[in-house]
């Protein structure tokens, strides 16, 4: 199945009516925004509405349906970043995002869910009316708290569960989870119905007064207390605000009141935290007196048993509305401040961790964790460039290569281009951040800006006399020249700085990558027998310590030279175990290069079939990173060469029919 929908961690109840509209809605509207006040089960309805079209109707949308959270953006900038990954569109190239957006989309019949808009109306409004306007085969289901007043939006309320027999199933099997003997206790059935009633079957706040029940605390003792609670705050408040906001209000308030005085404070504390967050995060952060990083560990849990905090596999996330409450309290307390503090300083700390661990056998756990990590590194950054300009370079530089290899360019060049408009005073965190940038417009192809910010960074690097800023800058003036065909520029720039400094290879993420451009520019120069034994080795060495990105290269090039010399059989290995390292990866740019070498060396081979239908999967990845095919000079011509080959055996009906087959085709034909 194409695309991408968050998997359900609980049953779904109800919702049979509504259901059955937008199943037909879907099929014939291209606009649709769940309305409801929060905690009444829009995104529930919207995930269990796209499933169902994603498993019973795959005929509507067979480019997939394709999920989009915004509840983690603070405000518009990373919009159109977030709805192009979601869609699995990773742009390196210099266009408008939105051109590049309905490109991709363009000719595609796909669902996109927009979920949790109603603190981007604005934009998230623009965003789909021009998008709809250019792309015929697109539907959008959104959710929001208010609708976005787009011309043909079709908006539905979602109202709360009928607080009888379907609220009442959802308690039902909420209390069932955590205490399975806890409704056929005496007047259990009854003070069930009561909660539900009283709740009006919101679905958030009858799972909260269902997390509730418990050992020690019956479903009486819940309907009790939750009856206390209303008729209090009844005298208190008069009612003044729309009615199911204080019924969810008081439900979460109520929750609030039944923690205790520590897990109150985690509460407010996690807050600060605008993605989902492991226990490490969670210990790192929100520990410090009178909580310990076991009484965080333990109060997550408890939390989580509380339905204040949801987990996800091993990661831990609040909604929207519990966090907002939450974080109301945190400005109460007066520690809003100390703890975003706190939160950029953890993240820059992982970050330097993280890009310290590149040449390592900790490679792709470290991707793993900053790309889980990605909202509150944004976050950190956002808080930085304001508040320590320096240190937001600083962050911004050391997430770059990450970033890239993750399909975030357009994002990396953002982060480094508002980061560096900052008052950041000379010195490594600027060097570094200005070679980051270098890399992201060398990637996009922009040459001319390129070679103006290498220079900078060339500069900037002698004067500071840091080491690793001489690499970085070195590295970037390497990978700038082989793109433009300046082998010799390429292998000279790298081959003075490795000189000038000693050392092996691996004690520094970029000594490696300027080792590696030595061994492209070899490549490239002709000098096949250096070049493979220079990669042999350095290969030899990322094997044995576990390193991935720079073995992919490395076979990359050892894949080139092999074709070169006339051994397409090891071409074509080379290939397939450089895709399987960019697979894991994540690295779209990488898979393009290594499926056009792969597509060579099969066609060297005499698979030609195999080859066309290769160079059209190689096509449709090229697309998704909104380039024509690229590379070195020589992979161009190679390129060229077996495209010619393989055309030529199977003749252009053949070529076209194989070449379109796999660029339609969701799998890498690589076997």
């Amino acid at each position: 199945m194409k695309g991408f929908i968050p998997q359900e961690t609980t049953s779904f109840v109800g919702r049979g009516p509504e259901l059955a509209r937008l199943d037909g809605l879907l099929a014939s509207r291209r606009l649709l925004t769940l309305t409801g006040a929060g905690g009444v089960g829009k995104t529930r309805l919207a995930q269990r509405a796209a499933t169902r079209m994603a498993t019973y109707a795959p005929e509507l949308f067979p480019d997939g349906v394709w999920w989009a959270d915004l509840a983690t953006l603070d405000g518009d900038d990373l919009l159109l970043a977030t709805v192009s990954d979601a869609v699995d569109l990773s742009d390196h190239s210099p266009r408008m995002p939105v051109d590049a957006l309905c490109e991709w989309l363009d000719g595609k019949r796909l669902l996109l869910v927009l979920d949790s808009c109603e603190h981007l109306v604005d934009p998230v409004a623009r965003l789909v009316g021009e998008v709809l306007a250019k792309v015929p085969g697109l539907s959008v289901l959104a959710t929001s708290r208010r609708p976005l007043e787009c011309a043909a939006e079709q908006v539905i309320e979602v109202a709360p569960l009928p607080a009888g027999p379907d609220a009442l199933e959802l308690f039902t099997q909420r209390v069932a989870d955590q205490d399975p003997h806890a409704l056929s206790a005496e007047g259990a059935a009854e003070a069930a119905e009561s909660i539900c009633r009283r709740l009006e079957g919101i679905p958030l706040a009858v799972e909260l007064a269902a997390a509730q029940v418990g050992p020690t605390v019956s479903v009486a003792d819940v309907a009790a207390r939750l009856g206390s609670r209303f008729d209090v705050l009844a005298r208190r408040t008069g009612f003044v605000w729309p009615r199911r906001h204080l019924t969810l209000r008081t439900a979460i308030g109520w929750s609030h009141e039944l923690c205790d005085p520590p897990e109150r404070l985690l509460w407010a504390r996690l807050t600060v935290f605008r993605g989902s967050f492991d226990l490490a995060s969670a210990r790192a952060v929100t520990a410090g007196a009178p909580l310990d990083a076991d009484a965080v560990a333990a109060g997550v849990e408890r939390l989580v048993a509380q339905s204040v905090v949801r987990r996800d596999g091993e990661r831990y996330r609040m909604l929207d509305t519990i966090r907002e409450y939450g974080r109301e309290w945190l400005r109460e307390l007066g520690e809003e401040e100390s703890l975003t503090a706190r939160h950029a300083d953890h993240f820059v700390a992982l970050a330097r961790w993280a890009e310290h661990s590149w040449p390592g056998s900790d490679q792709i756990h470290c991707y793993r964790i900053v790309e889980d990590a990605h909202t509150d590194l944004r976050t950190a950054l956002d808080h930085l460039s304001g508040d320590d300009p320096e240190r937001g370079a600083e962050l911004a530089g050391l997430l770059v290569f990450f970033w890239t290899c993750c399909g975030r360019l357009k994002e990396a060049r953002a982060a480094l281009e508002g980061a560096l408009a900052g008052p950041v005073p000379p010195g490594p965190a600027r060097t570094r951040a200005l070679a980051g940038l270098g890399v992201t417009l060398t990637l996009q192809g922009e040459y001319d800006e390129a070679l103006r910010v290498s220079d900078e960074a060339v500069r900037a690097a002698d004067a500071d006399g840091d080491k690793e800023g001489v690499f970085g800058a070195a590295y970037l003036a390497g990978l700038l020249a082989l793109l433009t065909g300046r082998g010799e520029d390429a292998r000279r720039t790298v081959r003075d700085v490795l000189a000038a400094a000693p050392g092996f290879a691996f004690d520094s993420p970029a000594r490696l990558r300027c080792h590696l451009v030595e061994i492209f520019a070899h490549t490239g120069l002709g000098d096949l027998d250096r070049a493979r034994r220079d990669a042999i080795e350095l290969r030899a060495h990322c094997e044995e310590i576990g390193e991935r990105w720079t073995r992919s290269y490395l076979d990359y090039q050892l894949s080139l030279i092999a074709l070169f010399q006339g051994h397409p059989d090891e071409a074509a290995d080379r290939a397939r175990a450089m895709l399987d390292a960019k697979r894991q990866l994540g690295d779209a740019f990488g898979t393009a290069l290594g499926l056009d070498v792969l597509a060579a060396a099969l066609a060297a081979d005499g698979s030609v079939e195999h080859a066309a239908r290769v160079y059209g999967h190689g096509e449709a990845v090229w697309r998704s990173v909104g380039h024509p095919q690229r590379g070195t000079p020589e992979l161009r011509a190679v390129r060229e060469q077996y495209e010619r080959t393989a055309r030529g055996a199977l003749g252009d009906t053949r070529y076209a029919r194989a070449y379109a087959s796999g660029a339609a085709s969701p799998m890498m034909p690589v076997s």
